[in-house]
């Protein structure tokens, strides 16, 4: 019996922040779908690592999402490799770096980069890579936000502030380019457990966050997979500027 093709058959795909944690989980998940996937993420060997891992469907491109010559670069290469791009999964963020702390004790320079990374770094990919979609006449926008933002979670006051930015930026992204065929929706993930080192989540802290969930358990990055594989692909089709909360049931939309 002959394969049936993916869901993601002929589609190309890019995952920012794809060398670790949930960019990696999500880009191969894509691949899986039949999209052919961009590995885009500063760490170009970490990019080179993962792409290898999903083979000759995937493509390691470094970038810094928060500078704009640097995501041109990316955008341009992976249309040279592949010949456009379909969808694009607003991943990079900067997070697992960060210490907990009251607001107060939040400096300047970290301020500015969480949201140089999670909010300009999605306004940059997305204004990059929409003229293609736009040429094609269609396109899938996939921004990762944080249930964070639904909880008012405390001590992360940069970081929870940038993922309600992206929120917003989904909306406005999915009014103006409906028109056009692209899709913008946003997906909340909730504490997730994935390779990347946490220092400030202690088993006791972990045991809590799971005690608020209706879902008794840590979540996964398997728990996340198929919601971005669904926004990526067809079955979204007439659902854009939404906000899909992932997380166990510890928050309610």
């Amino acid at each position: 019996m002959a394969e049936t093709p993916g869901r993601l058959a002929g589609r190309v795909a890019v995952v920012t922040g794809a060398g670790q944690g949930l960019g990696r989980a999500f880009a191969h998940r894509l691949a899986q779908e039949g999209a052919r996937v961009a590995v885009a993420d500063r760490n170009a060997e970490a990019a080179r690592t993962v792409a290898g891992e999903i083979g000759v469907a995937a493509l390691a491109v470094p970038v810094d999402v928060a500078d704009e010559a640097s995501v041109a670069s990316m955008v341009d290469t992976v249309a040279g490799a592949f010949g456009g791009i379909d969808i694009l999964v607003n991943n990079a963020a900067v997070f697992s770096t960060l210490e907990m702390r009251p607001f107060e004790e939040i400096g300047v320079p970290e301020w500015d980069l969480v949201m140089a990374v999670n909010v300009r770094g999605p306004f940059l990919c997305s204004r990059a890579a929409t003229p293609l979609m736009r040429r094609a006449g269609h396109g899938r926008i996939v921004n990762i936000s944080s249930a964070a933002v639904l909880l008012g979670r405390p001590r992360y006051l940069h970081y929870v502030t940038s993922k309600a930015a992206v929120i917003g930026m989904t909306r406005s992204l999915a009014t103006e380019l409906g028109p056009d065929g692209i899709t913008v929706n946003a997906v909340l993930p909730g504490s997730t457990e994935t390779e990347v080192p946490r220092a400030t989540v202690t088993a006791e802290q972990a045991a809590r966050i799971v005690d608020r969930q209706a879902v008794k358990r840590r979540q996964v990055p398997a728990d996340l997979v198929g919601v971005v594989a669904f926004l990526a692909g067809p079955d979204s089709d007439f659902m854009t500027g939404q906000c899909v909360n992932v997380d166990g049931g510890a928050a309610f939309l």
